[in-house]
């Protein structure tokens, strides 16, 4: 089972059929993991003329298996995924490369409190596993200095 607040990686991704509105295609996708509990997908939109691009609808689409997901976001009427998408363009980040900057310190956070409980439990050589954490620590603050240039910046 996965813990509580853990991102379950994506099991499945299957294109459903593209969406135009405006004079823009839009491929459309749902992206099936498992949370531990049950099947949970998402749709996923894509302006095929950019790269990137996608924004992901905040809804679910809940199953017992993959394909009882799949049956679910095949029976959405073009109506409910345009209304979905609307959903998704009105809840869309801005601050993208904010976000994936964010997402890199927790990341190296995450890291560094793995190497220390390693350390802790006897596991890692605490010379080198302590290298690793000066190293992290340097990545860490190169990344905080990067914050200034990325803030505010809407993609």
């Amino acid at each position: 089972m996965i813990p509580p607040g853990a991102r379950a990686d994506v099991l499945e991704t299957r294109n459903l059929a593209p969406l135009e509105i405006d004079g823009h295609i839009y491929g459309v996708s749902v992206r099936i993991h498992h949370d531990g509990i049950e099947y949970v997908g998402r749709l996923f939109f894509a302006d095929e003329a950019w790269e990137n691009s996608e924004m992901p609808d905040r809804g679910a689409l809940p199953g017992r298996t993959l394909e009882e997901v799949w049956a679910l976001a095949t029976r959405l009427r073009p109506d409910e995924i345009r209304q979905r998408y609307d959903r998704a363009m009105a809840e869309r980040r801005r601050f993208n490369r904010l976000r994936r900057l964010t997402a890199d310190i927790l990341g190296k956070v995450r890291f560094m409190n793995q190497v220390a409980i390693a350390i802790r439990a006897g596991l890692l050589d605490a010379d080198g596993a302590a290298q690793e954490i000066e190293l992290t620590e340097r990545q860490l603050h190169e990344l905080i200095e990067a914050l200034r240039e990325v803030a505010g910046i809407e993609e």
